[in-house]
């Protein structure tokens, strides 16, 4: 009974995503987690992005978004077992983005806090968004 138990809650802490809050640190981004910046492309534009972050739009600049079209780019980068990282302005669209994909993706998301605006002040080093 002891191991049905034991295998069940393995199974159920796998299937479902969950969300990790943190701060962005040059360990984290030297890890070689993979980092999604899910701001607008004006925003890339505007102060460019972590050095090997993925930049893939969420909300357009109206504020519009369209999931299916994310999820498609977001699933060609991002395997479904693997640890990924949302990074967006100052941590409000991630703190959305992140949610959606634990709960009905299942991934496992750590939630950049405080965004690009922390990174900035915290002196880490942006390169300059260039289009895909």
């Amino acid at each position: 009974m002891r191991l049905l138990t034991l295998f069940f809650t393995l199974f159920v802490a796998l299937a479902f995503g969950e969300v990790h809050n943190e701060f962005i640190t040059q360990k984290l981004i030297d890890s070689k987690i993979k980092i999604i910046d899910i701001r607008t492309i004006g925003e890339w534009k505007q102060t460019g992005i972590v050095q090997g972050s993925i930049p893939i739009e969420f909300f357009n600049e109206q504020g519009k978004y369209d999931v299916k079209a994310f999820m498609n780019k977001f699933q060609t980068v991002v395997k479904p077992d693997e640890k990924v990282a949302l990074i967006c302005n100052t941590g409000s669209r991630t703190k959305l983005v992140s949610e959606f994909l634990s709960t009905y993706y299942h991934y496992h998301v750590i939630d950049l806090q405080g965004g690009i605006q922390y990174a900035i002040g915290k002196g880490i080093k942006l390169t300059p968004y260039q289009a895909r």
